[in-house]
């Protein structure tokens, strides 16, 4: 059974991001979000100058790959598809702003500095709202929905397990994005359901 769609102020949003259930588990993952995929990470016009602004709190964390591909192709490119994206380290699915620690776990360094307050960029939205995916449509309103990804198949299980929605464990990113009105009208809808 295909999900319900319903709006919320402009945007369309699919019943799945209120019924669902999500939360990253890092300890099965990894961080394998950033380092799979046939593409970098989606970006908002705006978000390649803040990561331009901020890269000299990253460039000492990040490989040096990543930082030889961002000195020589930029802060982002544009993908097969025509997407404005994080470049990819050559030869493989990792983001350029990927890195790693002494056990190879992966992490997000534009997000890692921003914790350890260095910058003012925390990281591009489509990586904080992940999994939920947003899309403009020819009207102009926004387009919510859920996407599934094999390597997020434990995040569904521990959302799952412990009793956390979708749009729950997104609060933060949510509010950020769209709105605290946006998320308390989610929250009224989602109790509704």
């Amino acid at each position: 059974m295909e999900p319900a769609i319903l709006q919320i102020g402009d945007s369309l949003v699919s019943t799945e991001i209120l019924t669902e259930y999500f939360a990253c588990d890092y300890a099965v993952c990894k961080g394998a979000c950033c380092v799979a995929g046939d593409s970098g990470a989606p970006l908002e016009d705006c978000e390649p100058e803040a990561l331009e602004r901020n890269y000299n709190y990253y460039k000492d964390l990040m490989g040096g790959k990543g930082r030889s591909v961002v000195e020589s192709s930029g802060f982002s490119v544009v993908d097969s598809d025509g997407d404005l994206v994080t470049p990819l380290v050559p030869e493989t699915e990792e983001c350029v702003y990927s890195s790693f620690d002494a056990d190879g776990n992966c992490f997000c360094t534009v997000e890692r500095c921003w914790m350890a307050g260095r910058g003012d960029f925390r990281k591009p939205i489509s990586c904080w709202l992940y999994p939920i995916r947003v899309s403009v449509l020819g009207s102009g309103l926004m387009a919510l929905n859920l996407h599934r990804w094999e390597i997020c198949k434990c995040a569904f299980e521990k959302g799952k397990k412990e009793g956390i929605h979708v749009y729950e464990f997104l609060k933060e990113p949510i509010i950020r994005y769209f709105g605290e009105d946006f998320y308390n009208e989610m929250e009224e809808v989602a109790s509704a359901l």
